[in-house]
């Protein structure tokens, strides 16, 4: 599932969406003896007296383990809230103006070009990685969040888009880990 552009390009990009990656990874564990769980729900992460990981149950089924790498929602004690990212998911019936059309395409905008603390990224793909139906365009415009306005707050982003047929907002919490991993074998992502 895997596309590598012409142009002399060194990036290599998933079609299907980027839910191939981590995919690839479960295979990948999967030879190298490891057991991946998916969409399980209610899972719980379980502990030793030393509080080392010991393995995970769900649905009255527990797989036992020595490490375990997974998202803050999983070990929310485990993590704490450093902030917010606000998003804006943009359906479009064409490219991103100004891009060559291309149907791939990343754009930073720099914090201090906006009179931000952070920067900006807008990240577009298309029915080309298989990812929106034939025609249509899927943008991303996201910012770690300064205020409660994502629609203002993400407009410099997406009035690079031209125009768009649909558009969702969100915001959502940003975590770090806090945890000492070499102590209870939990790797948890930011």
């Amino acid at each position: 599932s895997l596309a590598r552009f012409q142009g002399g390009s060194p990036y290599i990009y998933p079609l299907y969406g980027l839910g191939e990656l981590p995919q690839a990874f479960a295979r990948l564990s999967a030879v190298y003896g490891g057991t991946y769980m998916l969409n399980k729900p209610e899972c719980k992460v379980e502990f030793d007296g030393d509080g080392k990981v010991i393995g995970v149950t769900s649905e009255g089924e527990t797989a036992k383990c020595n490490k375990v790498v997974c998202d803050p929602s999983y070990l929310s004690d485990k993590v704490k809230k450093v902030g917010k990212v606000a998003r804006a998911v943009c359906v479009m019936s064409h490219p991103i103006p100004d891009t060559n059309d291309s149907h791939s395409a990343q754009v930073i905008l720099p914090q201090k070009q906006l009179g931000r603390k952070s920067d900006m990224y807008v990240f577009c793909c298309s029915y080309a990685h298989n990812v929106a139906p034939k025609g249509k365009y899927i943008a991303f415009v996201s910012a770690e969040a300064e205020t409660d306005n994502p629609e203002q707050e993400l407009k410099p982003g997406v009035d690079l888009l031209g125009s768009v047929d649909e558009i969702f907002y969100d915001t959502y919490d940003r975590y770090v880990p806090t945890n000492d991993h070499q102590a209870d074998n939990c790797f948890i992502s930011a």
